[in-house]
């Protein structure tokens, strides 16, 4: 069977992850990326083999300027591609969006677009099986996907009453200069948040309700929930072996001494993964907590990475490349190196 050809439109801090990503599929092609300017990333892309093509309004002289040679424009790479992955920024995907209708071409996009910019808004262990076939997808963003994939381990064994939940967020991404440093912490006074809706779009109905401060850090995210279960499980125990059980979570054990962000990334760093990536939820074992039905539990989030494994398996799921979601999960997985610990 031939694979399925990818175009990335955007090659930054999700474009890049992406591209590295499909290109490691054993049945998936990437056809190459699209970079408005030339930069470090750029020139990472042509070191890497990647076709290198230009968006937006840049030139081929600025480029060719650079020693970056390109294999022409964006309308060039999407002649290429059977789907594309709109990695561009916040906003930008809805315009874009017009230009892939117009070529009949299959697109994902990333959680800064609205909802509506796709037939289905997408997290693998949520609803695989509501993007099968699909010409249009929307893969939810970091704290979304972070909260889905929690929702899909408790909500089928153990229901949930109401589940709340504070985000603490990450000022900015660590190449993000212009956006810091700040010298506070700063609420989201929108209440709630547009985190808990948009996780309604994978779990229509979830009594969840969401509130986010802004932290000086750009390590992670990290997540408090308080959740009120249907049925109480046995023991917090109970609840942590149903993470380490599923795919895309890692759980610390308090001997491993990961107390928080800063040791988990540094474990991340040797890890071995491009980027120095975390792609799974980090939950802590002594961080489960169970009382009654109430569930309370810690986790964080890698804001960079941890939706580079969605854009492959919603790709996936629109070309009906797998039976079932724990399958594709399982391949990509397999290809990105992700541990099950």
């Amino acid at each position: 069977m031939a694979k399925v050809r990818v175009a990335v439109n955007g090659y930054g801090t999700i474009g890049k992850r992406v591209a590295d990503a499909v290109a490691k599929q054993p049945d998936l092609e990437l056809v190459g990326v699209a970079k408005t300017r030339p930069n470090f990333e750029a020139e990472r892309a042509v070191q890497k083999g990647y076709p290198l093509f230009v968006a937006g309004d840049g030139t081929a002289a600025e480029f060719e300027a650079a020693g970056l040679p390109v294999a022409g424009t964006v309308a060039d790479l999407l002649g290429r591609a059977d789907v594309v992955v709109d990695a561009t920024p916040d906003k930008v995907g809805a315009e874009n969006a017009k230009r892939y209708a117009a070529a009949g071409l299959r697109a994902v996009f990333q959680g800064g677009e609205k909802a509506s910019v796709a037939e289905v808004s997408f997290s693998a262990l949520g609803n695989y099986a509501a993007a099968r076939g699909k010409r249009t997808v929307r893969v939810v963003s970091c704290n979304t996907t972070g909260i889905a994939r929690a929702v899909a381990v408790l909500l089928p064994t153990w229901g949930a009453e109401r589940w709340d939940v504070t985000l603490i967020r990450r000022a900015a991404d660590p190449a993000e200069s212009k956006k810091g440093p700040i010298n506070g912490i700063v609420p989201s006074l929108h209440i709630p948040s547009h985190h808990g809706p948009d996780v309604q779009t994978i779990f229509p109905g979830l009594p969840i309700e969401s509130v986010a401060v802004v932290v000086p850090t750009t390590l992670m995210h990290v997540h408090v929930n308080h959740v009120r279960l249907t049925r109480a499980p046995a023991s917090a125990a109970e609840l942590v072996d149903a993470f380490r059980s599923t795919p895309r979570f890692r759980v610390f054990a308090p001997w491993e001494r990961a107390d928080g962000t800063p040791q988990v990334m540094e474990y991340a760093r040797g890890r071995g993964l491009g980027f120095d990536d975390f792609m799974e939820n980090v939950l802590w074992q002594d961080g489960v907590t169970v009382d009654g039905k109430d569930a309370y539990f810690f986790q964080a989030i890698h804001q960079e990475s941890v939706t580079v494994p969605e854009n492959v398996d919603a790709i996936r799921a629109m070309f009906d490349l797998a039976p079932d979601a724990r399958t594709s999960i399982a391949t990509t997985d397999r290809a990105l190196g992700l541990s099950r610990a």
